[in-house]
């Protein structure tokens, strides 16, 4: 990505965050973390003042779904969700679904690998669907997770 899409990203997230008055901290995050990540997709598409405009409608789409995110996600389901996401990416075949539930909120979500591949000589990823079930509404996400030097996984795009 080069830098004007990243400074568009960087300025619009906290702009749109600001927006979300009488927010909690995991409103404000979700929004944030939606919009980088929406922004980052976005600016995969096209090319030019094309690729401008997916970056800009990337990172309001991922603000909304952020926003609407984070409104409901606990500490607690973010813990379900890391810790199954990290087991699923390990553990579980391509197109394996695997399932957390949070039985305090009653939140839940699946995470689906697909296959693993090689990014760079050494360096081993595999793209995942998330999906997050918060009151009956389906949100999925999708993402890239690349192994670690320690053996986790750390995503490197959403």
């Amino acid at each position: 990505m080069n830098f004007k899409k990243l400074i568009i990203v960087v300025l619009l997230a906290p702009a749109l965050a600001s927006c979300v008055q009488g927010a909690g901290e995991k409103q404000t995050m979700g929004t944030l973390i939606g919009a980088a990540g929406g922004g980052l997709a976005g600016a995969q598409i096209g090319g030019g003042k094309g690729q401008l405009a997916a970056t800009a409608a990337g990172v309001l789409l991922g603000a909304m779904i952020g926003s609407e995110v984070g409104k409901s996600l606990d500490q607690a389901d973010r813990m379900y969700m890391a810790q199954t996401r990290q087991k699923a990416l390990d553990t579980s075949q391509s197109g394996q679904s695997t399932k957390w539930v949070n039985p305090d909120s009653g939140h839940s979500g699946t995470v689906t690998p697909q296959p693993a591949f090689e990014q760079t000589p050494g360096r081993y990823c595999r793209e995942f669907q998330e999906s997050v079930t918060i009151g009956g509404q389906q949100e999925t996400a999708y993402g890239t997770a690349c192994r670690q030097p320690d053996g986790t996984w750390k995503i490197v795009s959403t």
